[in-house]
């Protein structure tokens, strides 16, 4: 693909990304505007789209009540500027997400550089402009984090995904140089660094889905308080409906939370608060319904929930077990000890970052401190793989599982193969139609008019002499050694036409 369409579809994605986002939050906040207010003020819907839009990229947003409202809800004055900085993950989910398919796209297309740089700039530009613009008496935020945090939501996995494409397709240059590096190692060790990536991925998708399945059990189970509080909020349809894609927004969040759950430290909710499987310690909560499928009390079975990482780690483990290679039954037990040693570290680090994204404030005072602790989840998880994973990869072959080279010689291998068929000479005496030659005379050789013209090698294809056409049998006389001498001298002939 020529690079300039490729910096073009580049620049195209980019801007979906910085529009779509926006466009989630704009959307459903000028219908409430309109519809709710009545006579809304168009200079401060911006500046709020652009505020959610920001938050939802981890910016720290700086909100002021103004003093008729705090007159007339009674808050105290103390409380009238404060912070929110827990992240809707749901706008950096789809930033990320898109920016990885521009990045692979452009990758893929050989023109990896390309593609990267040009989506990364004209993010970046947009991001400024918006970051310019957007700022207003009673939500702020930080112009420069409001043009550096979203910009590497994009730009980092716009990198990843051009290294990604490059590397299935190839580009006669760094990513191809690594790829023969990696080719040279030692045969044990050649395929290290792909297993761990793998069993990274592996790890990560199956604990992402163990925590999803605890956030709808927790929903289901606490569904009564949840439907409580939506009723409590008395909003109407339009009202009620903008909560609940306020919380679908936060549902990323919530997942990461339940994460830490399930691994064991659990979260905060509050200020010398702890939401774990062994105890629970909350205070008084937001009135978001949501927030009901938090547990007042837990029982010492949640406790069981820890095997749930374990479990991912041994079934990561069993996929990579399988890929291994397998010499005359010995198996190097170092490789498979880097492998796992890999994935457990590389899972713990990806537990940090869960904790810094899903960390933060929601509100003032005791409300500042929100989320999972970085180091707690990234010990807990990494442990409780790295368990998992030594289970299958340290432990005995499990019987029947083949290495990665016997089944791809397998997947080769026909359904039927024929027997090979032995090759023999022609007999012609087995396959005559008709008498045998004649000799014009002793000594010498065949006849010009012995043999029919119409006679063919059977595997020549031709027609087969009919019965009528051969001549009658006029050998007889001759001797045994000469029929002898005769037929050798005809199988030499036809061995040297061959």
């Amino acid at each position: 693909m020529h690079r300039l369409l490729v910096a073009l579809l580049a620049a195209l994605d980019a801007v979906l990304a910085a529009a779509g986002g926006i466009a989630v939050v704009l959307a459903p906040l000028t219908l409430l505007w309109v519809f709710g207010i009545g006579t809304p003020d168009w200079s401060a819907l911006w500046p709020a789209s652009a505020a959610v839009w920001h938050l939802g990229h981890l910016v720290p947003v700086t909100l002021t009540l103004p003093d008729t409202y705090l007159a007339a809800t009674g808050i105290d004055p103390s409380f009238a500027t404060f912070t929110l900085s827990l992240a809707p993950l749901a706008f950096a989910a789809f930033t990320a997400l898109f920016a990885a398919r521009s990045g692979a796209r452009a990758g893929e297309a050989g023109a990896a550089l390309t593609g990267w740089l040009s989506g990364s700039v004209v993010f970046t530009a947009l991001t400024t402009v918006v970051a310019l613009t957007s700022n207003a008496a009673l939500v702020a935020s930080d112009t420069w984090l409001s043009i550096l945090l979203p910009s590497l939501f994009f730009v980092v996995p716009s990198f990843v995904g051009a290294v990604l494409g490059a590397w299935r397709v190839g580009d006669d240059g760094p990513v191809d140089a690594v790829r023969g590096w990696i080719s040279r190692m030692p045969r044990d060790w050649a395929r290290v660094p792909a297993l761990a990536l793998r069993g990274f991925a592996v790890t990560a998708l199956g604990l992402v889905a163990v925590a999803s399945v605890v956030v709808v059990a927790g929903l289901i189970a606490r569904s009564t308080q949840v439907i409580g509080l939506f009723q409590a909020s008395n909003a109407d349809a339009l009202g009620a409906t903008v909560i609940a894609l306020g919380q679908v927004m936060y549902l990323p969040t919530l997942v990461l939370w339940a994460l830490s759950f399930t691994a064991g430290p659990g979260f905060a909710l509050g200020t010398d608060t702890a939401v774990t499987p062994a105890a629970t310690q909350v205070g008084a909560l937001p009135g978001i319904p949501v927030l009901g499928a938090v547990p007042d009390t837990t029982s010492s079975w949640l406790l069981l929930l820890v095997l749930l990482p374990v479990a991912v780690g041994a079934l990561t483990g069993w996929i990579l077990r399988s890929r291994m290679p397998l010499h005359d039954d010995h198996e190097p037990v170092a490789p498979r000890l880097v492998v796992a040693l890999s994935v457990a570290v590389l899972t713990g680090g990806a537990g940090a970052l869960a904790a810094v994204l899903s960390s933060g404030a929601i509100g003032p005072g005791r409300l500042v401190e929100t989320g999972p602790q970085p180091g707690p989840l990234a010990l807990a998880l990494g442990l409780e793989v790295l368990v998992g994973l030594a289970i299958m990869l340290l432990g005995p072959r499990v019987g029947g599982d083949a290495p990665a080279e016997v089944v791809e010689q397998r997947d080769e291998t026909p359904a039927f193969v024929p027997a090979p068929r032995e090759h023999a000479a022609f007999d012609h005496d087995e396959h005559a139609t008709g008498p045998a030659p004649v000799l014009a005379a002793p000594g010498t050789g065949i006849a010009s008019d012995v043999w029919p013209r119409t006679f063919t090698e059977p595997d020549a294809g031709g027609p087969s002499p009919s019965p009528a056409a051969t001549p009658e049998r006029t050998d007889v006389g001759l001797t045994d050694e000469e029929r002898a001498r005769i037929r050798a001298a005809w199988g030499s002939a036809d061995r040297d036409d061959r």
